[in-house]
């Protein structure tokens, strides 16, 4: 895997590939290692979660730097990240028996009828390199302790983060097998999930990217879970808070350098108070410092690939050339390194660029609505739907509005975030199944119905054997 420094252009150490025989090793200790793990007690599944998370925190900083040396994320969001994987290993570690406890249900007098969650096996991550430690632990967390087996398939430009995070489960004692990290290209994914050991998949990413594993996966019958991207609106109607919203508004669109599923990417403003949000918004962006990642002064740093540069400046241009006004950036800085500015753009045409595609950069479409309906449906306007942002000081007008907004996650006053104990997922193109909480490590499991009675126990009731 080569590798690029993308806050100087520079080229890295590269990370050998792994070769076909190797892959197919891989896949056959993660199947012996299953046969031990999943009868290992959860509780002792647990407390390895929690030695995890006491790894993470031992070297934070050490793992921030890797973060910030091969993708770009300033160094104190790298730590942030760090600490959230910790944070996230602790909520399984303290609950994932519980949610996974074995349920008594309702059944007839004579025999006792229970529902258990019980381990699938291998399971595949294919993971991208916006959040290289965080996505992966929002996988690897409730799924190792639920007694499946991972394999990660990282993306290509974070291979250093993918071997860090196998080194992290080693040192917190996991059995050799029970996470690893395979060092492939995307077009080799593919026979991965179609391998027999392989027994789900889950992906976040592109729709298009999106599609392709739901089509393989599918064409085997194995379960996926589908986190794909999202252009989020961030909705600020007529009664509320002006400058909270243009200060959080701004770091919703750049936080990441842009480059987040959940960033609020379109904002869909009151009439009202139109003028009066775009200064403070404008202003806002204007304040956000670009620069050094390994500076603890620098609020975002570079994009992480030149390619994801161009494309960025290309939608932003293609936006103006469609008839957006430009208000802000617009152009890549001058400098080494693959840096784009905090950019504004007002008078977005509906079926431009900027409105219909998600655009993974500091780049804001501003849009001005008469009232609330059409808010929600500029809100609504949209092939995606994993978040939204409402802000108003009415907090039942917001609930309402939230509830109205074709989302998986909505949140008013608030940026769009994951937190462990909530579910994270979205709708339409934005992908199915949920991660997170207790929904999140019940994606993997097999829920199984268990009836017992006595072998001369009598049938009263309806006859349930008609399938």
């Amino acid at each position: 895997m080569d590798r690029t420094n993308p806050a100087t252009g520079e080229s890295l150490e590269p990370i050998p590939d792994d070769s076909e025989a190797e892959v197919d090793a891989a896949l056959d200790t993660a199947t012996e290692t299953f046969a031990a793990w999943k009868d290992v007690p959860i509780t002792k599944r647990q407390q390895l979660l929690a030695n995890a998370g006491d790894v993470l925190r031992e070297n934070e900083q050490e793992y921030a730097e890797l973060m910030t040396k091969e993708m770009g994320k300033p160094v104190s969001a790298a730590v942030s990240e760090v600490e959230k994987c910790a944070w996230v290993c602790d909520y399984y570690a303290e609950n994932a028996a519980e949610h996974l406890q074995t349920e008594r249900r309702p059944g007839p007098a004579h025999a006792e009828t229970s529902v258990s969650y019980e381990p699938l096996g291998p399971i595949l991550a294919v993971m991208p390199w916006n959040f290289p430690f965080w996505q992966v632990f929002r996988f690897a967390a409730p799924h190792l302790t639920a007694g499946n087996v991972g394999l990660l398939k990282h993306a290509s430009n974070v291979p250093g983060c993918a071997q860090a995070i196998q080194e992290v489960f080693e040192e917190a004692g996991y059995p050799e097998g029970v996470f690893q990290s395979l060092v492939v290209h995307s077009d080799e994914a593919e026979r991965v999930i179609e391998d027999d050991r392989v027994q789900a998949v889950t992906l976040t990413g592109s729709a298009r990217a999106g599609r392709a594993v739901a089509k393989t996966a599918g064409e085997n019958l194995k379960k996926s879970v589908l986190e794909l991207g999202g252009s989020d609106p961030f909705v600020v109607l007529d009664d509320a808070d002006l400058d909270a919203a243009a200060e959080t508004g701004a770091q919703a669109r750049t936080l990441n350098a842009g480059q987040s599923c959940i960033a609020a990417k379109r904002f869909v403003v009151h009439t009202d108070v139109y003028d009066e949000f775009l200064d403070r918004f404008v202003s806002a962006m204007d304040d956000v410092t670009v620069g050094d990642p390994t500076d603890e002064d620098t609020d975002i740093g570079p994009q992480a690939r030149e390619d994801l540069l161009e494309g960025v400046h290309e939608q932003v241009q293609q936006t103006v050339e469609e008839g957006a006004t430009l208000e802000l950036g617009g152009e890549p800085l001058d400098r080494d390194g693959f840096y784009y500015p905090p950019t504004v753009l007002t008078d977005v045409p509906r079926d431009s660029v900027a409105a219909t595609e998600e655009v993974f950069g500091p780049a804001a479409a501003v849009f001005e609505v008469e009232d609330e309906q059409e808010a929600v449906e500029v809100a609504n306007d949209h092939h995606l739907g994993l978040g939204a942002s409402i802000w108003t000081r009415d907090l039942d007008r917001g609930e309402d509005v939230a509830h109205r907004i074709d989302a998986g996650m909505t949140f008013v006053n608030e940026l769009v975030k994951s937190d462990p104990r909530v579910p994270f997922g979205g709708v339409k193109d934005s992908g199915y199944g949920r991660e997170l909480a207790v929904h999140g490590i019940e994606e993997f499991v097999n829920k199984k119905t268990v009836w017992v009675q006595d072998a001369d126990g009598n049938e009263e009731d309806v006859d349930v054997t008609i399938e």
